[in-house]
């Protein structure tokens, strides 16, 4: 009894992998915008609160992202730049830049998880609303909204891990805007228009056949 194996069509075949390109390209783009978008807006936000004790009583504070570390903010604008400089460099240069659009993920979500808990914002307001330099902040909580930077970072990681893994065959910005160095071809000569000899003499001066017409 004779078996026939099945061939899989070349088209298919080579299908699969543009595919693959595509969606990998599609979800880095998707993870790299809305990890730096979370990681910014979170930055606005409370992070912290306590209270401080003057002389009229309990005085509460508060802390944004912004005042607890400035790095998620800054690495953020980072990710988003390096995600934009994946397609204009290609190789070894893209392998750089991915790198750095994972690495910019990663130091947001450790000075995120850092900021949490960092109580120097809070004791710095406490201070200047006491008078007393030594002065720190009581009652300390923090907010949901420095778990979000993380999670804002671990986007932009996973968005810099795909283009580490998927990238060398996600499309580049096209070769037109790049200089190699290779001569542009030559325009072809237009014709003199026999009703304007200031072209003849012109054509005649470089050198050209002011008729077009190819030398025998």
């Amino acid at each position: 009894m004779d078996y026939v194996t099945a061939v899989p069509h070349p088209r298919s075949e080579a299908a699969a992998p543009t595919r693959s390109g595509r969606r990998s390209l599609a979800l880095a783009l998707l993870c790299g915008a809305l990890g730096a978008a979370v990681a910014l807006l979170s930055t606005r936000q409370r992070w912290s609160e306590g209270m401080a004790t003057v002389a009229g009583g309990a005085f509460p504070l508060t802390a944004q992202g912004s005042d607890v570390t400035g790095v998620p903010a800054a690495l953020a604008i980072v990710g988003l730049a390096a995600l934009v400089a994946v397609f204009a460099v290609r190789r070894a240069g893209r392998l750089a830049v991915s790198a750095v659009l994972a690495l910019s993920g990663a130091g947001i979500a450790v000075a995120a998880l850092l900021g949490a808990g960092d109580t120097s914002a809070l004791d710095e307001q406490a201070a200047k609303a006491s008078g007393d330099t030594s002065a720190t902040v009581a009652a300390f909580s923090h907010t949901a909204w420095p778990y979000a930077a993380v999670a804002g970072g671990a986007l932009i990681l996973l968005a810099g891990l795909l283009a580490l893994r998927y990238g060398s065959g996600w499309p580049a910005m096209s070769g037109r805007y790049e200089r190699d160095g290779t001569p542009r071809p030559r325009r072809a000569a237009r014709p003199a228009d026999p009703d304007r000899p200031e072209e003849i003499w012109k054509a005649l001066d470089r050198g050209e056949d002011p008729t077009g017409a190819d030398p025998v």
